[in-house]
């Protein structure tokens, strides 16, 4: 009896390890199962978000050649007169001399520039106000040299601050005085802002590498559109979620 008993039991015994170890197969297998959904579910999100990049790339790309080539085509005579260029990639509109623009050391605007500005300004409203839906923020930017008299670097780099802001505040004071349409100069209230970069954006030689003080003083009007920030939303949001 008791060597029946001890078969019985063995037999009892195996077939409680199968059924533990068909139990934790049933589960590993469950496992890898929801692991795989986990990363089909990821791969497809990631393929939507690089989709929505694209689309919106494609999107970006098509509004700047737009109103690179409406601005282009308004003002393509006037830009050698007041020394001015558009930038396609960036969609400034930049005033290369500082001798027409301010008086030296000042935020004053020029008599030159308070003739140039009644011109340019309103035809530039008009040209942007066709995109108003695409533009997020355009940016007057004042620029200058590094230099201040005598001073160099940190000593010089403030008061350049100071005074490329009081120069963008400034063209824009000026240049809202010139509109008209209580719209239009709602819609600036809304859009246009006015930085000073200093020295920090400095024109170099392209021979020398040595910095061009006199097309470092500068002014531009650059448009911001908001496929440029939906781009960097999105692209943040992807690294964030990967991080």
């Amino acid at each position: 009896m008791s060597a029946l008993d001890n078969l019985f039991r063995s037999r009892h015994s195996n077939k409680e390890d199968a059924e533990h170890w068909i139990g934790i197969s049933d589960l590993m297998s469950g496992l890898m199962m929801m692991f795989l959904f986990i990363a089909v579910a990821y791969m497809y999100y990631v393929q939507v978000e690089r989709e929505n990049i694209k689309e919106i790339a494609v999107a970006y790309k098509d509004t700047q050649v737009a109103i690179y080539n409406d601005l282009n085509n308004e003002f393509k005579d006037d830009l050698p007169r007041w020394n001015a260029a558009i930038e396609r990639n960036t969609l400034e509109f930049t005033f290369n001399n500082p001798e027409v623009l301010f008086r030296s050391g000042s935020p004053e605007l020029n008599a030159q520039f308070q003739a140039i500005l009644p011109d340019f300004f309103p035809r530039y409203m008009k040209v942007l106000s066709r995109y108003r839906g695409a533009i997020e923020e355009i940016r007057i930017e004042g620029h200058t040299s590094s230099d201040w008299g005598a001073l160099r670097g940190e000593q010089a780099y403030f008061p350049n601050m100071a005074l490329s802001q009081d120069r963008s505040r400034s063209v824009l004071q000026y240049a809202i005085s010139q509109l008209t349409s209580e719209d239009d100069k709602e819609w600036v209230r809304s859009r246009f802002s006015a930085v000073g970069y200093s020295s920090s954006r400095r024109i170099l030689n392209d021979e020398t590498g040595a910095e061009d003080a006199a097309r470092s003083r500068r002014v531009n009007f650059r448009v911001i559109t908001n496929s440029e920030l939906q781009i960097r939303t999105i692209i943040e949001r992807f690294d964030g979620d990967q991080g």
